[in-house]
């Protein structure tokens, strides 16, 4: 395919390549004034067996932890005492492979921070089995039941870790919650109003069909454990066995959920402003549209009787008593393309996150911010903001596009003022129906972006590799290996880009396949979730197995020296880790690749139970 480039602004950076990225000695001097109140985690400490005779142990550092901490890990076999492992203290990455480990008998791990030289109070463990295979696997049981689409993550309980969310594809619908090590804490029922699963008018409780979800986890007020936030109607069934009645099935509520019972804790009726039209689908995420207080935003549609889609967004909090709706706005006549993905994330700097679509984006009071239509930008399927030139203030976009009349396939702009950078166009009509952006070649300053027309120096708009034949697959990004570039999951399988010998998609180095330890895809060729759960800041895929009474969750078997805060301490990429829609990457708010400077100390509190 032949593609015309419009370009902006080209820039390079020359940085200077370190694998310590702690906090800056500038970035300790925190403005706890105006701090986002974000979870208390632990360690996270997690291990694996990376081959037949070592283990590899790896753990949190968190946002806040001092720049100078370093860590003593402890292991205790067939239930004798925790002996230290390592020689000195341990100031680079975030893992240690354990070496003289005898993996015939139980193995567990523990860590303590070491402070100016005084060791801490010991984090929570993990353990290895007696003969665990070789696998880069934590396989969580879960009770039997119908298929599962997606898995939510929050700390349910209020124990410094993350448990577990899931649906139930079945007729009628259920969530289940799970403590990280598989204990069942509740099911709710969605009722008479999930059996309707159309995927694009769905009854009025369904969630998770089509790009809709209508279920987050977050803990909405600050008091150390999560909430469930879901769309609810008549006759959902909560977890503490009570029943949500109401006369209309069309009326439709936003719930709060208790993250330990399933009980309900407080609702809200959706505004009826279309409610001629039916119920409305849903798609939900969480971001800090005042800066400090968690909301809950809520993209929601319906389709008229003469085909078009009326669009709704709202936003509410919830104080531990009320949830309370702060604004709406609809989109009425207004020249704002939508898609199948929403971002949360603070794109001018002044701590308070705005909302993005792919053709729009509203300020954290629901007012608009710009319109994208009016530039020529139509319907797409997959965009992306983050850090992409780390040579230019702000961050960019980077969008595709679906049957654009002007043959616009891909564009890259200001994510600050919806300013377009650069456009390639090309010759006939197309739906572009994927998009990524990551760095996966470290030749070029910044990130790389690609669709289907080859693979894209997003700083500049020019192509990384000259023949436009040879890219990735345009799927999903994700931090795997030993190195800050960013890897691919791609229909189950984990591949990696080599820019010094580019292969064809479907001929890609192949790093995890994850048929090979009993998983599966939970819907197409996505994962239930993506990111980082456990250990240290690379990111974990969670899948099913076939019978849907396990969860598996693949996490990294490869040692690094490169030493980054606990990614979800990053505001930009715990609001992305709360969204679903079509499943896209998530990034945080500084530039993660070759040749990074050290990110900036996260302004951020913690919260506890």
């Amino acid at each position: 395919m032949k593609v015309f480039s419009r370009a902006g602004v080209l820039a390079a950076v020359v940085a200077i390549s370190t694998t310590i990225f702690a906090p800056t000695a500038n970035a300790l001097s925190l403005r706890q004034a105006g701090a986002r109140p974000m979870e208390k985690l632990g360690r996270g400490v997690v291990a694996v067996r990376a081959n037949s005779s070592s283990v590899l142990v790896d753990w949190r550092l968190l946002g806040l932890d001092p720049t100078n901490i370093g860590f003593n890990v402890y292991r205790a076999t067939g239930g004798g005492n925790p002996t230290r492992l390592n020689s000195g203290v341990l100031n680079g990455g975030t893992n240690f492979v354990d070496t003289t480990v005898d993996v015939s008998k139980a193995n567990t791990y523990h860590v303590r921070p070491v402070v100016n030289g005084q060791e801490q109070a010991a984090s929570g463990s993990f353990t290895l089995r007696a003969n665990n295979p070789v696998e880069p696997v934590v396989r969580v049981p879960i009770r039997s039941g119908g298929p599962i689409k997606f898995v939510w993550v929050g700390d349910l309980t209020g124990d410094g870790e993350y448990d577990f969310v899931l649906d139930r594809q079945t007729s009628p619908q259920t969530l289940e919650a799970y403590r990280g090590d598989g204990t069942f804490l509740w099911e709710v029922n969605l009722g008479p109003n999930s059996v309707n699963q159309n995927n694009i008018e769905p009854g009025s409780s369904t969630v998770n069909v089509g790009h809709w979800d209508g279920v987050t986890v977050y803990d909405f007020d600050s008091d150390g454990r999560a909430e469930v936030a879901v769309r609810i109607s008549n006759g959902v069934r909560f977890g503490d066995g009570t029943t949500f009645s109401r006369s209309n099935n069309d009326h439709q509520f936003i719930a709060i959920l208790d993250g330990r019972t399933g009980a309900l804790r407080a609702s809200a009726q959706v505004p009826t402003d279309y409610l001629s039209d039916g119920p409305l689908a849903a798609r939900f995420g969480v971001g800090y549209l005042d800066g400090v207080t968690p909301h809950l935003v809520a993209y929601m549609k319906n389709r008229r009787d003469d085909g078009p889609f009326n669009l709704m967004m709202t936003a509410w909090t919830f104080d531990g008593n009320s949830l309370t709706r702060k604004w709406k706005w609809l989109r009425g006549n207004q020249d704002a393309p939508d898609g199948h993905n929403t971002r949360i994330i603070d794109v001018d700097g002044d701590g308070r996150d705005e909302v993005h679509e792919i053709g729009f984006t509203l300020n954290g009071d629901g007012s608009v911010r710009y319109l994208m239509g009016p530039k020529g930008i139509n319907h797409g399927d997959r965009f992306h903001i983050a850090k992409m030139d780390p040579s230019r203030p702000g961050l960019q976009g980077y969008s595709v596009q679906q049957d654009n009349p002007s043959r616009l396939l891909e564009y890259y702009y200001d994510a600050r003022d919806g300013k377009i950078l650069w456009e390639h166009f090309g010759t006939e009509v197309k739906d572009v129906g994927r998009g990524m952006a990551g760095d996966i070649d470290p030749r070029h300053p910044g990130m790389e972006v690609w669709s289907f027309s080859g693979v894209y120096s997003a700083a500049s708009g020019e192509l990384a590799e000259p023949d436009t034949g040879l890219h990735p697959w345009p799927h999903l990004g994700l931090w795997w290996d030993g190195d800050n570039l960013m890897e691919l999951y791609n229909d189950g399988k984990i591949e990696k880009w080599d820019w010094n010998n580019p292969q064809p998609t479907n001929r890609l180095p192949r790093l995890l396949t994850i048929g090979s330890y009993g998983g599966i895809n939970t819907h197409g060729p996505n994962p239930a979730f993506v990111g980082d759960i456990l250990g240290d800041w690379r990111e974990e895929v969670i899948v099913t197995n076939s019978n849907y009474n396990e969860l598996i969750i693949f996490t990294t078997d490869r040692p690094t020296d490169i030493r980054l805060y606990t990614l979800p301490h990053n505001p930009a990429y715990r609001n992305a880790m709360t969204l679903k829609g079509y499943v896209q990457s998530h990034h945080v708010d500084y530039f993660l690749g070759a040749g990074m400077s050290t990110p900036p100390r996260p302004n951020i509190r913690y919260v506890g139970a």
